[in-house]
């Protein structure tokens, strides 16, 4: 089979995918139908912008006649990441609404800056923060990195910090989770990097708004999968529900996560890097068993798009807005939504909450006690003092 070498190059300050191959007429004709296909005079080679989107649909145009070498553009993706630390879209990786910052990249910042955010990401991994969190504090941390620019962030005082939270939420806009990101971020620096004990002890943080976890009914559950067809999309929503796992969580199964000997599924290093055990539903089994015969899985359970990867939580993310959509749930609605209903039925079922609290992963009895507020399980028993007095007045 014919060989396709893909390189990674800077073309007008853009990067490019380089597509290198020496063929038939047919592998020639089946990329040269690719959206937005250029020939580079320079280079040599035919090239397309540098995107996810773009890689799948090379690596579609070839599938059948040639193989893909990527092993150079993996490599300069590598040491992209790596070395210059660039983020694709910053904009888009903090938590705010209202993204606080220009586009900058990281190479905009002064010397002592970068520094700064290599010695604070090196910290963060001897630490063994999350591949999330490690990426929540980099991206927060960088907000005021890139405000400052050359003016060295260890210089800043306490009324430093709390005059640029005020910035931030009322110049920038961002909300109260956003804020308290933000101040988990600069904490771990002037605390952990630099070793400024207490630092924070004295800079408030914003009252969190106390949200209700989003339900969504038996009935719903079922109409929004009966639909699905596709196999593995069905899988994925319905394990999420049946077991109440968050989205990172089902993504990042393993075929030797599943215990059908003792009908358990192990989740582990979930949210805290805690592994916990949940059960495996009998249903849920006989799909899995399906799916499995189907997709023959090697590694993870879901595998993504690329050799070696599992499915992102995005992709998951879109299968529920695609099933659901259809439904009218209200936009607050998420994947999530499916953890909290499965916790919420429970609850109704007459399960105790300890044993939700077990199920679910939680430290604090207090966070899984919000279900008590949406379940109706006691709700519906209370009677309306209207009803009362109709009933009073009927008689």
């Amino acid at each position: 089979m014919q060989t396709v070498t893909l390189k990674a190059f800077i073309h007008r300050n853009q990067e490019c995918i380089g597509i290198y191959f020496t063929g038939t007429k047919e592998l020639n004709t089946a990329l040269r139908k690719l959206p937005g296909i250029k020939w580079s005079q320079t280079n040599k080679c035919w090239w397309l912008p540098l995107n996810k989107g773009n890689m799948a649909a090379i690596t579609k145009a070839v599938d059948s006649i040639a193989v893909i070498n990527s092993s150079n553009l993996k490599t300069y993706l590598e040491k992209k990441k790596l070395v210059t630390g660039t983020l694709p879209k910053l904009t888009n990786t903090s938590t705010s609404s209202k993204p606080p910052l220009p586009n900058a990249p990281v190479y905009m910042l002064g010397k002592e800056n970068l520094q700064t955010l290599e010695q604070f990401m090196q910290q963060l991994k001897l630490k063994a923060y999350s591949p999330s969190t490690i990426r929540t504090y980099r991206n927060e941390f960088l907000q005021l990195l890139q405000l400052l620019k050359t003016t060295p962030v260890d210089k800043l005082t306490e009324a430093d910090i709390k005059r640029y939270m005020v910035y931030a939420m009322e110049k920038e806009g961002i909300s109260e989770n956003t804020a308290h990101s933000r101040l988990n971020a600069l904490k771990f620096y002037f605390e952990q990097v630099l070793g400024r004990e207490k630092f924070f002890w004295e800079i408030p943080r914003p009252k969190k708004k106390q949200q209700l976890p989003k339900v969504i009914s038996e009935e719903k559950i079922l109409a929004g999968l009966l639909d699905i067809k596709n196999i593995k999309h069905r899988t994925i929503l319905l394990l999420a529900y049946s077991a109440g796992l968050r989205v990172s969580e089902v993504t990042s199964l393993r075929v030797t996560d599943i215990n059908s000997d003792r009908m358990q599924i192990n989740v582990n290093e979930a949210k805290g890097k805690k592994d916990r055990v949940v059960t495996l539903s009998p249903a849920i089994l006989e799909l899995l068993r399906e799916y499995y015969k189907l997709y023959k899985p090697k590694t993870w359970l879901f595998e993504g798009q690329y050799s070696g990867e599992h499915y992102s939580s995005r992709s998951a993310q879109q299968i529920f807005k695609e099933a659901y959509k259809k439904l009218g749930l209200p936009p607050q609605c998420s994947f999530h939504s499916l953890r909290h209903s499965y916790a919420t039925h429970l609850l109704e079922n007459g399960t105790d909450i300890t044993y939700i609290q077990k199920l679910l992963g939680h430290n604090d009895i207090n966070t899984t006690l919000r279900y008590t507020q949406v379940s109706n399980r006691d709700i519906s028993k209370i009677e309306s003092p209207l009803d009362k007095i109709m009933r009073k007045k009927g008689n």
